[in-house]
């Protein structure tokens, strides 16, 4: 293996762990933040209704109590996790950071021969692979894309990566979010100006 094709290997893993320490900062952020919207989210409704006479007996309303609590639950079952999100963000950051000395090492050598460096890229992969929580927080992939793209120094990475803004800024379940509502947007168009056109034509 050359120095170039070293170098994208060491990019490609520390993309992963990079990428991996955000998504556990992303769910230890959701755990620590979202109860508390949730909670003035349900008492800002509350009082709503209680100030409001008209809103007391909407269904509607109580139903989305409901929902807000469950969510709240969920949250506070997931709580004495967050420390451990919190740890293993910090732990694979610095997994990352020792990539990229690792990668800028490698760059200043004038060797062709790295084996003492993939055996410290090996190591480094293990450390990874035992730090890391298999289970996330729901939207966590989403947030760890805004985190690591927009927070992050990864300059160094993108030289060997090139990273696009659609193709790997976007989380890919947000892109089939976007992709749904414009094929619902286009449907609904569709349905409400078909009628038109045809009644234009037939009048011609």
């Amino acid at each position: 293996m050359n120095k170039k094709q070293f170098k994208k290997e060491i990019a490609e893993n520390a993309y992963n762990v990079g990428f991996g320490a955000k998504k556990h900062f992303a769910s230890y952020d959701i755990l620590t933040k979202l109860p508390n919207w949730i909670s003035f989210t349900g008492l800002a409704i509350g009082i709503i209704q209680v100030a409001y006479a008209e809103f007391s007996n909407q269904k509607e309303i109580s139903v989305l109590l409901i929902i807000i609590s469950i969510a709240g639950l969920y949250i506070n079952f997931s709580n004495k996790e967050i420390n451990t999100y919190k740890k293993a963000g910090e732990e694979l950051t610095q997994i990352y950071n020792k990539l990229r000395q690792l990668y800028l090492n490698v760059e200043a050598s004038e060797n062709e021969k790295f084996k003492d460096e993939k055996k410290e890229l090996d190591n480094l992969l293990e450390s990874y692979y035992n730090t890391s929580i298999t289970k996330q927080i729901f939207l966590s992939q989403w947030y760890a894309h805004f985190k690591f793209f927009y927070e992050f120094q990864i300059d160094w990475l993108d030289k060997e990566l090139h990273f696009k803004f659609w193709k790997d800024k976007f989380p890919n379940s947000l892109k089939w979010l976007v992709y749904f509502i414009i094929f619902i947007t286009i449907v609904f168009i569709a349905i409400n100006t078909l009628p038109n056109i045809y009644e234009y034509f037939r009048n011609l």
